[in-house]
């Protein structure tokens, strides 16, 4: 029962084909038996447990939410009432919100089981899920002797849909880490438009850039999964006054008479064969489909991925200055003084990477800089965002590979953190123009990695994701799920 889509354990727990407790209890046993993939920071067995309990009661007495009794992961960057939140880092060790996140209070609201909070890479700040002060997470598709990193950041969420540790996992995409993850996993990642998750309760990194969405088996789950999760929020003045679509209708509709764009300075030197490969398969598939293949440029691309970390370590660096071991969290043990404290506070609380960032991030917002760098990322995101938006004048949507390559082996990852940041490369696009993205699992490569195409589509426009989403899925060359050793 552990390997059942979300969709399909929904039906089975209606039809009481078996329990929530007995599900719950299922991956409870999993995850102790797979910890070595360091998927989860925190479990919360007895709270599970005890929601399980609660949802069956409901399942009998006809009162079920839209998720009832389903057992879910929650990325450790959620605020959880009660349960510890940490965000991959050491500054937050030991810090249990008063409050729980919008997301993750639709939904509980929903029915939902919480099984834990799984890592990341700290802050948010990795493509790899090898940044966490609590290790590295193991891709469930390493082979015996050679370990992959999952993607990141949300590579626990990924790890543990993958690995069958739960049905589905919430997870948050800055510059492609909902996408990127699910390519490297053989998963569905769909990051929603800016503004169509609330951020209320989300540990801030890029407060422009970070969006939630989820990691799931199938594309009908992400439509189920995302429909409880959308909506307006008024704690959160970027949240969007948009209504909320059954997204689940639009599994199964045809794509015939579509135009799909086909971005030319996508295809760029050093990507692998086999992903050149694969966005081919992915342009028949539509083709067969119906749809119309249409050449389109985006012409500031090539700017995408500098810009991208102007901006990100610029509000990182704003963002993170709230930790400073007065308040909550880590506090140096070691302080002569109040500067002494707040020194070593951060000195020892963040890990490199993120202590790179902020540097970045304070460097260009700096009074001598700020015009030179800041203020001119800006200006070349609006030339990006206005390329995407007259290329959607022509098509309806476009698809790219998610990732250059497929998932790498530890030992593999550049010691250079710009070759590190090359990860992002197709994915950071959607985020510097707020738009909608999904990762489709489309063939494995001459590795027997998993490989993913990803789809973009105008702002609001899920749905389009959803249905083109579901005809790549239907059609893909790539196996079920392996069973993890």
């Amino acid at each position: 029962m552990y390997k059942l889509s979300l969709s399909d354990t929904k039906k089975a727990l209606l039809t009481r084909k078996f329990s929530s407790v007995e599900l719950t209890q299922c991956f409870l046993n999993r995850i102790e038996k797979h910890e070595y993939l360091n998927a989860f920071i925190t479990v919360c067995a007895d709270k599970a447990l005890e929601a399980a309990r609660q949802s069956d009661q409901k399942i009998s007495t006809n009162s079920a939410g839209e998720l009832e009794g389903i057992p879910l992961a929650v990325k450790d960057l959620f605020m959880t009432k009660g349960i510890r939140t940490t965000a991959g880092s050491k500054m937050l060790y030991n810090f249990i919100p008063p409050y729980e996140s919008t997301v993750t209070e639709k939904l509980l609201n929903a029915g939902a089981v919480f099984l834990g909070k799984t890592n990341m890479d700290e802050f948010a700040m990795g493509s790899a899920n090898i940044t966490s002060h609590y290790g590295p997470v193991i891709n469930p598709w390493s082979k015996k002797g050679l370990k992959l990193v999952p993607g990141g950041s949300s590579g626990g969420s990924a790890a543990a849909v993958a690995g069958h540790l739960c049905v589905a996992a919430t997870a948050s995409d800055t510059g492609g880490s909902i996408r990127q993850p699910a390519s490297f996993c053989g998963l569905v990642g769909l990051k929603p438009t800016y503004g169509r998750c609330s951020r209320y309760g989300m540990v801030a990194f890029a407060s422009s850039l970070d969006q939630a969405g989820a990691i799931t088996k199938t594309v009908r789950d992400a439509a189920i999964f995302l429909k409880v999760i959308f909506g307006y929020d008024s704690r959160d003045s970027t949240s969007a006054q948009e209504s909320v679509v059954d997204l689940e209708s639009f599994v199964g509709q045809s794509v015939n008479g579509m135009k799909i764009g086909i971005p030319r300075e996508y295809s760029i030197d050093g990507m692998s064969v086999d992903v050149t490969n694969a966005w081919q398969l992915g342009m028949d598939i539509m083709r067969s489909a119906g749809a119309e293949i249409v050449d389109v440029s985006l012409p500031h691309t090539k700017y995408a991925l500098p810009t991208y970390y102007i901006i990100s370590p610029a509000e990182a660096s704003a963002n993170l200055a709230r930790y400073d071991g007065v308040r909550y969290g880590f506090r140096t043990e070691d302080a002569k003084s109040l500067d002494d404290m707040y020194k070593k506070t951060r000195q020892e609380g963040f890990g490199t990477e993120v202590k790179r960032r902020i540097l970045v991030g304070t460097y260009v917002l700096s009074a001598g800089y700020y015009d030179a760098y800041y203020r001119k990322a800006l200006q070349v995101r609006q030339l990006i965002k206005k390329d995407f938006a007259e290329a959607f004048e022509r098509v309806d949507m476009l698809l790219m590979p998610t990732t250059p390559h497929s998932a790498f082996a530890f030992g593999e990852e550049p010691d250079d953190p710009v070759s590190m940041y090359l990860n992002d490369i197709f994915t950071v696009t959607a985020n510097m123009a707020e738009l909608p993205g999904i990762s489709i699992p489309i063939c494995l490569d001459k590795f027997h990695r998993p490989l993913g195409l990803q789809l973009m589509a105008p702002k609001f426009r899920e749905d389009l994701l959803i249905q083109g989403g579901h005809i790549l899925e239907q059609n893909a060359d790539f196996p079920a799920l392996e069973e993890i050793a």
